[in-house]
């Protein structure tokens, strides 16, 4: 099924309303770059020099809790801050500018440093999902936040500053580019033929199943069409629901088995601590209702063919147009030949 995708050409993507480009033919050429230092996960369960370790002191000062769970804090060194003001009027409406309200928090998924979402027991991601659901709920209550992101960065080839499990869940007084993006295609979508855009494309998927990584009763794993990260994948609910508040208890330990798999899969394609960029991507302003919105996940893997080749986002792609050199057939079939026992 694969060969007929094996020259140039480009893919689709309905959710951003935009092109990129495959070139299956480049994944056979020589690499003489960059190479990556392989990971392994960290070999203790506390270190005194963590700033988000149980009871340490964090960069900013402040000291954690001796927590046994999971535990949430305002990030020290926050991008966004809760009070927002124009600092001056701009020269020109070439020189816009706009004030950016917003609370960014940190949230540890659990105290022992070795872990990662991987390594983690069912009932302990599980913990992580209610939490992620609580903030959510918690931005419902505050009239000025426009969206809850919710995201990972997994691994330093990602940019992650620190190796203990954990996340950030930014309160933007604004919704940001990528879900504003997703929320017209959806909602053009939904005006044009009266259906949800993803309820569409994951039947779709379902029914051919050549980029179906694994799906449990209620969420679906798929290396998406549009694919531009080497081993990209969306994790989609089974059910229309548009935000984490929306889902049921048993959707929730979905939610949980999903990851936990995924991650596991990640880890054993490369025998590497997986590298990640991970985020949900939801309905905005958690009180109103937009019913173009289906709930789902976007995991963005750096590695190329190796635990030490990375994908970089330079040249073509920063002045012309996304690309990538494997098929999301390709990187789908590899997933699925992956053990969800972890090396």
């Amino acid at each position: 099924m694969e060969e007929k995708w094996q020259n140039p050409h480009r893919r689709w993507n309905p959710l951003r309303r935009s092109w990129v480009l495959v070139s299956p033919h480049r994944a056979q050429r020589p690499w003489q770059g960059q190479v990556e230092q392989k990971q392994v996960p960290a070999a203790v369960s506390y270190d005194p020099e963590c700033y988000l370790c149980p009871g340490n002191k964090r960069a900013g000062g402040a000291q954690n809790p001796v927590y046994e769970g999971v535990f949430s804090f305002v990030n020290d060194y926050a991008a966004l801050l809760p009070d927002a003001h124009q600092d001056e009027a701009a020269a020109s409406p070439l020189f816009r500018a706009a004030p950016a309200r917003g609370l960014c928090k940190v949230l540890c998924f659990h105290p022992n440093h070795s872990l990662t979402l991987a390594l983690m027991a069912r009932a302990e991601i599980r913990a992580v999902v209610d939490a992620w659901t609580r903030e959510c709920e918690e931005a419902g209550g505050l009239p000025w936040v426009e969206y809850v992101q919710i995201f990972e960065n997994r691994g330093a080839a990602m940019g992650a500053s620190n190796p203990h499990p954990h996340c950030q869940v930014w309160f933007t007084g604004f919704l940001p580019e990528e879900p504003a993006a997703e929320t017209a295609a959806q909602s053009e979508y939904l005006a044009r033929t009266g259906r949800c855009l993803l309820c569409d494309y994951l039947e779709t998927e379902r029914e051919t199943g050549e980029r179906v990584v694994f799906e449990n009763e209620h969420f679906t794993a798929l290396v998406p069409w549009w694919a531009v990260w080497p081993f990209e994948v969306l994790l989609v609910s089974r059910r229309h629901a548009g935000a984490l508040p929306q889902f049921t208890g048993a959707e929730r330990d979905g939610l949980a088995d999903a990851l936990q798999r995924l991650t596991t899969r990640y880890d054993n394609l490369f025998e590497t601590s997986f590298p990640y960029t991970m985020g949900f991507h939801q309905k905005p302003a958690m009180e109103k209702d937009y019913p173009e919105w289906h709930f789902h996940a976007h995991f963005y893997p750096p590695l190329l063919r190796s635990a030490t080749v990375s994908k970089f986002m330079v040249g073509f792609e920063m002045l012309g147009m996304p690309q990538r050199d494997i098929t999301p057939e390709s990187a789908a079939a590899r997933l699925r030949a992956c053990s969800e026992q972890h090396f």
